[in-house]
C-alpha cells in the first residue's frame, strides 16, 4: 500500500529481471508507512481489546503490526520499574522508544497502555515528531464508573477492598488528553465499531 507520510520502504526487482507493469504494481504494494497508536485510558477502558481487533484487520491487509501489551512490557523491559509518578514516566518512555523505532521502519504499533500522565505522553509525541514519524493518540474514554463493572484484572475490586493503592483513575491521576486524535466511548459502540473508528482514521491519514 503507498501512503502519503512517514518512513517509506520499497522492494527492488533481482538483477536481470525485466521491469513490467506487473513488477511496478508489487513494489508500489510493498510501500509501507509505519505509524504508532497510542491508546490511552482507565484501566478497563477496551484499550487491548480494541487495539487486537484493529490489528487483526491490519494484518488481514498485509499491514505489519505488532501490539505492545503494557503487561508484556513490565515483564521484559521494565521489570524493577514500581507505579511511583516518575517510574510510571519512565515506563511510558520506554514503550515510547521501542514503538517508534517499529513505526519508522514500517511498523504499525498498536500500544494499548495506560500512559497517565500528559507530560509522559507529550514527550512520546515530541519523539515521534521529532523523527518525522507518524503518532496517533486515541482516548479510550470508557468512564470509571463502567470499568469498575467490566474490571477485567480485578484491581477495583482489590482497590475497594483495600488490597491495593495507587488504581489509576481511583486513588492515583488520570489525565484526560484534552485533544487526542481521536476519542472513542467504548461503552456505547461494539469492539469491532471502536476498531473499525480508529482504522478510519488511519485511512484517512494514509497510514492504513
Amino acid at each position: 500500500m503507498t501512503a502519503s507520510t512517514g518512513t517509506h520502504t520499497a522492494s527492488t526487482a533481482p538483477a536481470g529481471t525485466p521491469v513490467t507493469d506487473e513488477t511496478t504494481a508489487t513494489q508500489e504494494n510493498d510501500v509501507t508507512s509505519g505509524a504508532t497508536v497510542w491508546l490511552t485510558g482507565l484501566p478497563s477502558a477496551g484499550k487491548t481489546t480494541i487495539a487486537y481487533e484493529l490489528a487483526g484487520r491490519l494484518r488481514a491487509e498485509g499491514r505489519r503490526v505488532e501490539v505492545l501489551d503494557g503487561d508484556e512490557i513490565r515483564e521484559f523491559i521494565s521489570a524493577g520499574l514500581g507505579f511511583s509518578r516518575e517510574d510510571r514516566h519512565t515506563n511510558v518512555q520506554r514503550i515510547g522508544f521501542v514503538a517508534e523505532l517499529l513505526a519508522r521502519n514500517g511498523v504499525l504499533a498498536l500500544v494499548p497502555v495506560i500512559a497517565p500522565y500528559t507530560d509522559s505522553r507529550e514527550a512520546v509525541r515530541k519523539r515521534h515528531q521529532a523523527n518525522g514519524t507518524p503518532y496517533v493518540e486515541v482516548h479510550v474514554a470508557t468512564p470509571v464508573e463502567v470499568c469498575s463493572v467490566r474490571d477485567v484484572k480485578g484491581l477495583y475490586a482489590k482497590q475497594a477492598a483495600g488490597e491495593l493503592s495507587g488504581l489509576t483513575g481511583v486513588d492515583d491521576p488520570y489525565e484526560e488528553p484534552s485533544d487526542p486524535d481521536l476519542r472513542v466511548e467504548s461503552q456505547n459502540q461494539t469492539v469491532q465499531e471502536s476498531a473499525a473508528a480508529v482504522y478510519a482514521l488511519l485511512s484517512e491519514r494514509g497510514l492504513a
